[in-house]
């Protein structure tokens, strides 16, 4: 009792001692004391310099701009974190870096911190590694409870050779201590025009002998349009959540392979209610996708259309590598794919245990593609069933397995022969479809010519980010119906989850 006493008292001393820092560019003075909008600071350095605490608040003036980062190094408590937003009526407070620095914003080393209501740009005329908004942390154990949340994000010119830099960077890094992050959400930001990554996780520890991933990350209600490379990807974590995202016009710069939304060693990520659309290119190019050193990722209730190179990869090379637990357990369910192309459904490498079930997809009658296409990354995939799912064709759908490439165009012949288990029940097969399965259970409708539906989704413009939080709501609600009109039954969201205690990875032998 005597002990919880003390910790109430400390809350509310720690409350009483809270402060508002106000800051702005245009009639702050740094020989000011900060402390209320009469006598506000002016830059950006000073909030660097200054000892904040916990429940302290950094108010910066609608309005203003600044040519300087904000920096934050300063930590929060659990129940009274430190609070970066905006004070005053007028356009958002603007940090303008213009390639002079790495970062608009950057949490450093600190936890218990929350950050939202800005526009930050990075531009340059030459591309090198740059951020929005960078998490970093390095060496310090569990990193807790960070938010970053209605931020608007354009113009960050960083580099497409790398995919550890873009629009929000989240890094957790270790050469002395493991280091992870636990409580961290991203949500409610508009990234708009960024090289390399939209919103991307960094962990070096994800082999075997360095597992310590982070937990309860949280990616949800996010807008993202014309990004170089990769929308969304976590990595390193365990029970994330990736939710209710728009990822228009993704890889639209980077060369190489790159997706929309996808993740790497990870345990139970869950990837749900997102609408991606327009990815370019055919090196991988698709909406969606599991990758490897990874086990139990679920794919459910997303709308991909558009997207160049397909709906879905799943995909793992040889498990006898050193980072690479396979790619086990993902489940890709009741999902809607329209006028997706090149491979529907890739299949790369020896993934094992993965289910494919009660989606729709749509082919259009222009369209020439291979519905599910098995190709190899160290071997070939297996133990890979494929049930209920609604195959409509109004122009041609091919299957097989890969026999050669010509560039980021795979070349199939029909059947499965290298690939184990691969089975195929309840499906409907609507149109043209050539060298299909064997579904002894199957439904087959060859003379499927398409029907109309009210595909027009909400839309925004991220030029004129006024109204973002309307559209959301609006968008949310129209992928709830649309989803319940093609899946012929109400939408019923999953929670995400972390492994439980039989579930932990494995260590290696000594």
């Amino acid at each position: 009792m005597a002990a919880f006493l003390c910790f109430i008292t400390f809350l509310s001393a720690a409350n009483a001692t809270a402060r508002d820092h106000y800051v702005d560019a245009a009639r702050g003075d740094d020989r000011n004391d900060g402390l209320t909008p009469a006598s506000p600071w002016r830059s950006l350095a000073q909030v660097r310099q200054a000892s904040l605490g916990p429940g302290d608040r950094v108010l910066l003036m609608a309005g203003s701009v600044w040519k300087e980062p904000l920096e934050i190094r300063r930590s929060g408590g659990r129940k009274a974190p430190i609070i970066f937003t905006t004070f005053g009526t007028g356009p958002r407070p603007r940090i303008d870096v213009g390639g002079r620095f790495d970062y608009g914003v950057a949490i450093l080393n600190a936890e218990y911190v929350e950050v939202g209501g800005l526009e930050v740009t990075n531009e340059s005329e030459t591309p090198s590694p740059r951020y929005g908004v960078l998490i970093s942390q390095k060496d310090t154990g569990v990193a807790r409870n960070i938010i970053v949340r209605d931020m608007y994000i354009h113009d960050i010119r960083g580099t497409n050779d790398r995919k550890d830099n873009g629009g929000i960077i989240f890094q957790a890094l270790a050469s002395t201590r493991a280091t992870r992050f636990h409580n961290l959400v991203i949500e409610r930001n508009i990234i708009w025009r960024a090289d390399r990554s939209g919103i991307a996780g960094i962990s070096d520890q994800v082999t075997p002998d360095r597992w310590f991933p982070s937990e309860g990350v949280v990616i949800r209600d996010n807008y993202l349009d014309d990004i170089g490379g990769d929308g969304i990807v976590p990595r390193g974590t365990d029970g994330a959540l990736v939710e209710h995202n728009i990822v228009y016009r993704a890889a639209a710069r980077a060369t190489g392979y790159k997706v929309a939304i996808w993740q790497w060693s990870t345990d139970n990520t869950l990837i749900q209610l997102n609408e991606v659309g327009f990815t370019h290119g055919r090196w991988d190019g698709q909406g969606f996708d599991s990758d490897f050193n990874s086990r139990r990722t679920t794919i459910a209730y997303n709308f991909s259309h558009d997207n160049e190179g397909g709906f879905v990869l799943i995909c793992s090379p040889d498990r006898t590598r050193a980072d690479n637990m396979g790619n086990v357990g993902t489940v890709v369910s009741r999902n809607v794919s329209r006028h997706d192309g090149a491979r529907i459904v890739q299949l790369a490498g020896p993934i094992s245990h993965a289910r494919i079930e009660s989606n729709v997809i749509y082919v259009g009658k222009d369209q020439d593609v291979t519905m599910i296409a098995a190709t190899h990354w160290d071997g070939w995939a297996n133990d890979v069933s494929f049930s209920n799912n609604m195959f409509a064709v109004a122009g041609t759908a091919r299957y097989g397995h890969e026999i050669g490439r010509d560039g980021p165009k795979y070349l199939v012949a029909a059947g499965f022969p290298h690939s184990q288990a691969l089975r195929f029940e309840g499906n409907r097969f609507l149109g043209r479809h050539v060298d299909p399965p064997d579904d002894s259970r199957g439904i087959w409708e060859p003379e499927y010519q398409g029907t109309a539906a009210d595909w027009s989704a909400p839309t925004f413009d991220p030029a004129a980010p006024v109204g973002f939080d309307v559209y959301l709501a609006n968008h949310r609600r129209w992928m709830l119906a649309m989803l319940a009109r093609e899946l012929g039954q109400p939408v019923k969201l999953l929670a995400a989850r972390r492994s439980s205690w039989m579930e932990a990875r494995p260590r290696p032998a000594p």
